[in-house]
């Protein structure tokens, strides 16, 4: 399965999960939460600190998202969760990225 990078149609693929998480870190600009204001990276690891650090509610407050949109986004992070070692991928960003 081709790993596609969706931030700012991008459009970049990666043969591994791994590969799309780590490019997503690196090659794209951090973003801020707009509920919390931690700086993360953008992509999956703004999706994970998104629902791992806030509710739905907070969350949908914050982005004006819709159903539709926070589905999305739980379903890229199961799907991540489900087929990528996050391990590897906190040691190929050194340690420092994968924060809740």
């Amino acid at each position: 399965m081709p790993w596609e990078c969706g931030i700012d149609g991008c459009g970049e693929r990666f043969g591994t999960p791994e590969d799309l998480v780590v490019h997503q870190s690196t090659d794209h600009e951090r973003r801020e939460c707009k509920v919390c204001g931690v700086v993360v990276p953008d992509g999956y690891l703004a999706i994970r600190h998104a629902f791992n650090e806030h509710s739905r509610a907070e969350y949908v407050r914050a982005y004006g998202a819709s159903s539709e949109e926070v589905r999305e986004r739980e379903e890229i992070k199961e799907l991540v969760e489900d087929e990528a070692d996050l391990q590897t991928v906190v040691e190929r960003l050194g340690g420092e990225a994968v924060q809740s």
